[in-house]
């Protein structure tokens, strides 16, 4: 009878030795999965585009608009990302300094959102099958970038206070993290709802 090798179950004392690690994997993992849930939830939305409008991108998208937008929010991942190396290196200032760039960015791409939407609504009315799609895409991606907007205040705020440093860091890496997904999705969002066609 063959007995498999199994590596020893970390004890109590290892546990409460090194707590924040075993956190941090749980946070690591609870994050992945949400990410995971909804990137299906937006391919959803940008099956929806097809299944409505197929491939055909009305003339009348403002493709420079888009291409601004897409601009703005790609500028802010980079933002983003230097917020959470200042923070993972405990260099509170540029934490500080690249989480407000990113939040002034993510406002001006609600702003321009804003003026899409106010362009778009006579050419394209919610009722017809590109509105449907363009202003629930669009006011769903919206949503999420007010939510880490909220997120990165927050994470600001607790910067502010100098509670980051350089084992201590998992709100700002989360915040970050999520903000990158909401990048990427715009980054998918952005030809489905611009350039096809």
């Amino acid at each position: 009878m063959a007995f498999a090798a199994r590596a020893p179950a970390p004890s109590h004392r290892e546990e409460r030795a090194h707590p924040h690690k075993s956190r941090l994997g749980i946070n690591r993992l609870g994050l992945w999965l949400f990410l995971l849930s909804d990137s299906v939830f937006f391919g959803v939305l940008l099956s929806t585009r097809y299944y409505l409008q197929g491939v055909r991108t009305p003339e009348e998208v403002s493709q420079p608009l888009g291409l601004v937008l897409t601009s703005v929010l790609l500028l802010s991942s980079l933002t983003a990302y230097r917020a959470e190396t200042s923070a993972v290196h405990g260099n509170q200032a540029g934490f500080r300094r690249n989480t407000l760039f990113t939040i002034l960015l993510g406002a001006l791409f609600i702003v321009g959102v804003g003026v899409e939407w106010a362009l778009a609504f006579s050419h394209f009315p919610p009722d017809t099958g590109y509105g449907t799609v363009l202003f629930t895409t669009t006011g769903i991606h919206a949503f999420h970038v007010v939510t880490g907007l909220i997120a990165l205040a927050v994470v600001f705020r607790l910067g502010k206070d100098g509670r980051y440093s350089k084992g201590n860091f998992w709100p700002a890496e989360g915040v970050v993290k999520y903000w990158h997904f909401v990048d990427v999705a715009w980054v998918f969002i952005y030809p489905t709802l611009y350039l096809v066609g």
